[in-house]
């Protein structure tokens, strides 16, 4: 089943409560907005979820063998992540938009929540709980987002804001990636797309085989080309020139990879694995939800969720560490309790998640994008060149930027 990105014949569905969902997070240059990748946010956040699970014990026995065949897995999500944020930092790029105003976005969209939960991750660090305690060192990058680029630092106080220091160099990279991209035509994103996949696979190699002499899998530069493969396939997309498999086809290819992981060494390595079912699986949801065809990934509640999976993200594993102090250190609990203390750890960090999203990061992100007396407004997006125009569908619920 192939697609390709063309006008659409199918009427997309009215706007539903899906939409008013998301529409306050609607694409800043006027495209239309994707709402299957919001839903799609939230099931990698769940991954990564059942990973942490996984990784502190909570089941023993047979219900341990099944979770860690279902999320052994899971930090692939991180994976997604980056090929997804490339994806949509291209689209809704905006045209003429200079570097600052673009930093300034970022930063208001991640550095509030990740305050907030570095000071959890401090509080918890001074418990009796025997959690490790950071150095001044350490603090010091982790509040800068620099603690990825160097192994020792890369997991202390909230761990999973590893992959933040990532998406950060990504950030500062992303202006001279999008410069390259418009001057790209379709056949030169291409072959940008398959010098990203070939360094991947270098990379992967070379990790498999220790000659880095450390690991790869949490360094900033070793995970850019996969945030330089999602912002390939959106600018195919964008040209109309995307060719690849259907939503429930691309789906099926991005289940297979994941559950190869465990064949392959660990860390780095498994990004070989499902590197192509993301790259494939992004813009098929995307031409869904442009071309109207049917699409689970954007049910409303799915959407809500993935509005709040960033939030989740950053709080699950404190909650999980915190829990640690009642239950102890890989309890190995039998089927009933290990999924009773599960469903409460996933309920926490749930509502902690909504309160983080409606008391930190929406007010604070307003609060830094508010535009100050005397400031033009941002382009708009009529000024981008004509070839770079995408179907006239009817506006859908936003993924953002």
């Amino acid at each position: 089943m192939t697609t390709a990105t063309r006008r659409a014949t199918r009427e997309p569905p009215a706007r539903t409560d899906a939409a008013a969902a998301a529409a306050r997070s609607s694409p800043p240059a006027g495209r239309p907005a994707l709402p299957s990748l919001t839903g799609l946010r939230w099931m990698a956040a769940v991954l990564v979820f059942g990973l942490h699970v996984n990784n502190l014990g909570y089941f023993g026995g047979t219900a341990g063998h099944i979770v860690t065949w279902a999320f052994g897995a899971g930090a692939t999500g991180v994976s997604f992540f980056f090929v997804l944020s490339g994806f949509v930092l291209t689209w809704s790029a905006r045209p003429g938009d200079r570097a600052p105003a673009f930093w300034r976005r970022r930063i208001a969209r991640i550095y509030p929540v990740h305050v907030v939960t570095l000071a959890v991750a401090f509080l918890l660090a001074f418990t009796p709980a025997h959690l490790p305690k950071p150095t001044a060192g350490q603090a010091l990058a982790n509040g800068l987002l620099l603690h990825s680029w160097w192994q020792p630092w890369w997991q202390t106080l909230d761990p999973v804001s590893w992959s933040l220091a990532c998406e950060a160099f990504f950030y500062a990279a992303f202006p001279l990636l999008f410069l390259l991209l418009r001057r790209l035509g379709a056949r030169g994103a291409t072959v940008l797309g398959v010098l990203a996949v070939l360094a991947v696979l270098v990379l992967a190699w070379a990790d498999a085989h220790h000659w880095t002499g450390k690991p790869l899998y949490s360094f900033p530069a070793a995970r850019l080309p996969e945030f330089v493969l999602g912002a390939v396939t959106a600018r195919l997309v964008l040209l109309e020139r995307w060719r690849g498999p259907g939503l429930e086809a691309s789906l099926a290819l991005a289940i297979i990879g994941y559950f190869l992981v465990p064949q392959v060494t660990p860390g780095y390595p498994a990004t070989v694995c499902t590197l192509a079912g993301f790259t494939l699986l992004i813009p098929a949801a995307a031409l869904a939800d442009l071309q109207g065809l049917p699409s689970l990934w954007r049910h409303r509640r799915l959407v809500r969720l993935g509005e709040l999976s960033f939030a989740y993200y950053m709080i699950h594993l404190l909650v999980l560490r915190a829990g640690s102090i009642l239950v102890g250190t890989k309890p190995h609990f039998g089927v009933f309790a290990g999924l009773a203390v599960t469903a409460v750890a996933f309920a926490v960090s749930l509502g902690l998640s909504w309160v983080l999203y409606e008391a930190v990061e929406r007010p604070a992100r307003r609060l830094l994008l508010r535009r100050r007396p005397g400031t033009p407004p941002a382009p708009a997006s009529a000024s981008a060149p004509q070839r770079e125009a995408v179907p006239p569908h009817r506006e859908t619920p936003a993924v953002r930027d």
